[in-house]
């Protein structure tokens, strides 16, 4: 028996039908990833999955008693509570468990009745059973291999940056080890190592799991089977990634044959009955139309709009945009053991790496002017001319339009140069005008990325421009960085984004410490 059976699932949303009587199931031994372009209805799905969203129609049914654990981004953490403390609350019902145990030795102590003893041995094996007293070793092995054990485990959670935010309420759901977990782009935090942690740790899962992500590479690391939503469906295929993609390609190709011919027929046979409706040939006519009205009309192929980025360029005549010298970081104290020494050519593309939390952000708001050295000095050339992209998804108000974002922030620009700078990143006039809070990840991605085509410059800072992005999208930015003229320093916890010979320059974080 399947442990999630979603049959004739039909859900629209804004301007289009994201699914139509689409059909899968989730079976015991499934490593389940979700493939799809920006804005298909990937967490949409997730929601519907998960109870958060009621679909227009069909049926979402899970086995019972399965426990199904969600990534849920937006859990409340107290102030107050330590990381340790917020990640003992995975084992909630151990620790009452062991309050109950404590309360029976309490009234044997008072009463010396041996059915309270008994009650006791049980409930003592069952703690035991369940390894209770290995708690904090397993919370240490999750915080540690998620990169949380750096901060210390009395740190206060309300305190936590938006990517230490995520990696707690990660932790504490792999702790909780439910039947099955459902993932929606675990990756976008996680640096380099600690994506390999979680790609072992998901391979040695014992349950089933549902996975959302961008990260292909992660993916086909994880995964035996698939589901893509495209053509306003969810077809599953079981294998590899590669695999998947390569059949899913076989079938885009199939339906598009299909589709072309089922039009051309739809064509000729209305032609036909618009030319005989009236004539001596109307009962024909008549029975054609009965045929066409039975026709099971196959979905449109999505013109899914692609991204192109642009990066408009501001002409310097100094080979040399950007030099650090004995350059320390950080805000209290330093960051980084070992001072910066590095430069940007006019042309040079620069890649920043390192684990979260090491000074790889910081670094660029250093030479950005918005943080002091703790020692050291950078010095930028008199014609450089910087543009920032940055990492987080915070807007000023999430309720404004992606057309009234860009109208803040360029008063003086027209309506129509704002939706046209909308439109070459992939987003239709509907999503313009939709709240930003109401758009995928992507599609707000796109919307930021939108904003850069306003900002003449000759240096580059960007700061996990990948997240959220489909591989067609991420294609098109490392296209556009190829290509820009100047000098680009970039951030990317994406193994795949670098890989080719198009970066001029590593640094590596990690190594200076």
């Amino acid at each position: 028996m399947s442990l999630l059976t979603v049959k004739d699932l039909s859900q629209s949303f804004i301007d289009k039908t994201l699914y139509e009587d689409a059909n899968f199931v989730l079976n015991k031994e499934d490593h389940m990833g979700v493939t799809g372009q920006n804005g298909v209805g990937k967490s949409t799905l997730i929601k519907i999955l998960t109870g958060e969203i009621i679909p227009d129609e069909g049926q979402v049914k899970w086995q019972n008693k399965i426990d199904v654990g969600y990534l849920d981004q937006y859990a409340k953490l107290a102030p107050g509570v330590t990381i340790r403390g917020f990640l003992r609350t995975a084992f909630d019902d151990l620790f009452k468990k062991e309050q109950e145990l404590n309360e029976l030795y309490t009234k044997y102590a008072e009463n010396s009745d041996d059915k309270l003893l008994e009650k006791a041995g049980k409930i003592q094996t069952y703690l035991e059973e369940n390894h209770f007293y290995d708690i904090d070793t397993e919370i240490e092995q999750v915080a540690a291999g998620l990169g949380l054990a750096d901060l210390g485990y009395d740190h206060d959670v309300s305190k936590l940056s938006g990517w230490q935010r995520s990696k707690i309420i990660l932790a504490k759901l792999l702790l909780q080890s439910p039947d099955v977990l459902v993932l929606d782009e675990p990756t976008n935090y996680l640096d380099v190592s600690h994506i390999d942690w979680l790609v072992d740790y998901l391979n040695n899962f014992s349950g089933a799991f549902i996975v959302v992500s961008h990260d292909y590479d992660f993916l086909g690391r994880i995964t035996n089977c698939i589901i893509d939503i495209d053509f306003g469906t969810i077809t599953r295929y079981t294998g590899t990634l590669k695999q998947a993609l390569r059949q899913k390609a076989a079938n885009r190709e199939t339906y598009l044959k299909a589709y072309a011919n089922q039009q051309r027929k739809i064509a000729k046979t209305e032609a036909y009955i618009r030319k005989n409706k009236a004539g001596t040939r109307a009962k024909s006519a008549k029975s054609r139309e009965k045929q066409l009205a039975r026709i099971d009309v196959l979905t449109p192929p999505k013109n899914n709009r692609r991204a192109k980025f642009e990066f408009p360029y501001v002409a310097t005549a100094s080979n040399l945009l950007l030099q650090t010298q004995d350059l320390v970081i950080g805000y209290d104290h330093a960051l980084v053991k070992s001072a910066f020494n590095f430069s940007v050519g006019r042309d040079e593309k620069v890649a920043i790496t390192g684990f979260n939390g090491i000074g790889k952000t910081t670094l660029l708001k250093t030479l950005l002017g918005q943080l002091e050295p703790i020692y050291g000095s950078y010095e930028l050339s008199v014609t450089a001319k910087l543009a920032y992209f940055k990492q987080d998804l915070a807007w000023p108000n999430n309720n404004m339009t992606p057309l009234q974002y860009l109208q803040e922030e360029f008063e003086r620009k027209k309506p129509k140069e704002l939706r046209q700078a909308l439109a070459r990143m992939g987003l239709t006039a509907q999503q313009a005008m939709s709240p930003l809070k109401e758009l995928s990840g992507g599609e707000q991605e796109k919307a930021k990325s939108a904003k850069m085509q306003f900002e003449p410059a000759n240096l580059l800072f960007l700061d996990e421009p990948t997240n959220h992005l489909d591989n067609d999208t991420k294609d098109a930015l490392r296209k556009a960085i190829v290509n820009f003229p100047g000098g680009v320093i970039i951030v990317s916890h994406e193994r795949d984004f670098f890989r080719g010979d198009w970066v001029d320059k590593t640094i590596d974080i990690e190594t200076m410490n």
